[in-house]
């Protein structure tokens, strides 16, 4: 079902300070700052030659990341994100196998304009899981 590894995620406390680590130390191309009002985060994408790694810092009131970032002041890996080619077909498989889907269980528009969903890290061997329809 799943695909490729389309990209990790980590959230930081400042994206800019992070991207310019990246940028500076590690020699990594990194995208412009964005925004995600409706996701709350603040997003760069390192561009990797075999996947991404997206650097996101809380972006409003209601951000979902900002318990997280609570919790770890630092920063830490947050999700992974899978490609899959049909997300309603792999949602519905996966919740025939017990998985939890978060939020409505119905896929949102994500940072590349397509359509994601998310899984419960309990199911998950204690991660995140991101799924990206592609």
């Amino acid at each position: 079902m799943i695909g490729k590894l389309n990209h990790v995620a980590i959230v930081v406390p400042d994206v800019d300070k992070a991207a310019m680590i990246y940028k500076d130390q590690l020699g990594a191309d990194v995208s412009e700052k964005a925004d995600n009002p409706e996701h709350g985060v603040t997003m760069v994408f390192v561009n990797l030659p075999n996947t991404k790694i997206e650097l996101m810092e809380p972006f409003g009131e209601g951000s979902p990341i900002a318990k997280f970032l609570d919790n770890n002041p630092g920063g830490g890996m947050h999700h992974v994100c899978y490609e899959v080619d049909n997300i309603i077909e792999s949602r519905d498989k996966l919740i025939g196998h017990g998985a939890r889907v978060l939020g409505d269980g119905e896929p949102k528009i994500g940072a590349h304009g397509k359509p994601i969903l998310f899984l419960h890290p309990k199911d998950f061997c204690g991660t995140l899981i991101e799924l990206e329809q592609v």
